[in-house]
């Protein structure tokens, strides 16, 4: 039936067009912004997760920082270590060397006292940003890990603590003992044979503690970043819009608009028709 009080034409025309229009505003939001989902109203579900996501890998350039001062912190602390390491070598040289009765030991006990404040130099400056993990330490440092996040969206932080060591020559440190050593006398000689030994060694433990915990911190920032890289590329996987098939979609729906603004056209004409039984 014909009217022209309804065109049922035209309201089918319009209702497509309106469709087509539709979808290429979301197509060139999705050009223009290259994401599928930017809200949450494209994707409530998507949304939430690429957002928590998001959150952690802040979370986790934030570690990084963490770490990153964690290892320079540990390698300021190692490197002390073992120059200490090395001047105590330097010295039992010289016990070794005040154990002959031809000697003179008085000069080799100034070598000695030199090369003992020589370790307090280095253990008085060995900080970074006011830490000094070889001067009066006790207990351990930690440093912010990880994030973990369980099943629940529970999240608990984890740390890497690293024992600190004390090479302080004073007393209550931990190469108090170095202070007292005398090779001035053959008996002084031969006590600070056995002494330098320990010493040493307590270096040596030093060095290796460090060197361990500065390894460990360092594998841990290297995952972290291969975490952070991970997560990344997942948010954009749930989220970045596939250009070339928006590209394609776009054309075929610029097509889509010409020809229905044709077809709404030649539905609005049709009333015209009409007058024609009246002629």
């Amino acid at each position: 039936m014909a009217s022209i009080q309804t065109n049922n034409s035209a309201i089918v025309a319009l209702q497509n067009l309106r469709t087509v229009n539709r979808n290429l505003s979301v197509v060139q939001e999705q050009i223009s912004t290259g994401k599928k989902i930017s809200n949450a109203k494209d994707n409530a579900s998507i949304y939430a997760i690429s957002t928590v996501i998001k959150s952690d890998v802040e979370g986790f350039k934030r570690i990084s920082d963490s770490l990153n001062l964690g290892t320079s912190t540990v390698a300021v602390a190692r490197g002390a270590a073992e120059q200490v390491t090395d001047i105590l070598t330097q010295i039992k040289g010289l016990v070794v060397q005040s154990q002959e009765a031809n000697v003179d030991r008085t000069k080799i006990q100034a070598d000695v006292t030199q090369l003992t404040n020589q370790v307090d130099s280095i253990v008085n400056a060995a900080q970074f940003n006011g830490l000094n993990l070889v001067k009066a330490a006790t207990g351990t440092v930690t440093f912010l890990a990880s994030l973990d996040r369980d099943a629940a969206g529970t999240v608990t932080a984890s740390s890497i603590s690293v024992a600190a060591q004390s090479l302080e020559t004073g007393a209550g440190g931990g190469l108090a003992a170095l202070a007292t050593i005398d090779v001035s006398t053959a008996a002084g000689a031969a006590s600070a044979l056995t002494a330098i030994e320990g010493l040493v060694q307590t270096a040596i433990d030093a060095a290796a503690s460090f060197g361990s915990s500065q390894k460990r911190i360092e594998t841990q920032n290297e995952f972290v970043r291969q975490l952070t890289d991970a997560l990344t590329s997942g948010i954009g996987a749930l989220t970045d819009a596939d250009l070339e098939e928006a590209s394609a979609r776009l054309q075929s729906l610029q097509v889509q608009q010409q020809l229905g603004v044709q077809a709404l056209s030649i539905a609005n004409q049709s009333p015209q028709s009409i007058l024609a039984l009246f002629r």
